[in-house]
């Protein structure tokens, strides 16, 4: 199930969005990015409507995906985000 970002609290987007980069294998490249770059990298994107938040209701997990992905997940219609 894809969530809106826009219908989640500040704090909890930036929550989710913060465990998002921080998960081992997100960090590539020689230079290290701080956290707080990558989040703001994550959040334009999402109000871009390039990449989504996608809720899988078995696990109860949340993660973040590129829109072109989601059909893969068994989403025809991907959200876009409203300019």
């Amino acid at each position: 199930m894809l969530i809106p970002h826009k219908q989640l609290s500040p704090e909890t987007l930036n929550n989710l969005i913060e465990e998002f980069v921080s998960r081992d294998g997100t960090d590539y490249g020689a230079e290290e990015i701080p956290l707080t770059q990558k989040t703001e990298q994550v959040l334009r994107l999402l109000q871009q409507g390039e990449i989504a938040i996608l809720f899988d209701e078995e696990t109860g997990s949340c993660n973040i995906v590129p829109c072109r992905e989601l059909a893969h997940h068994g989403i025809r219609e991907p959200y876009k985000a409203p300019p």
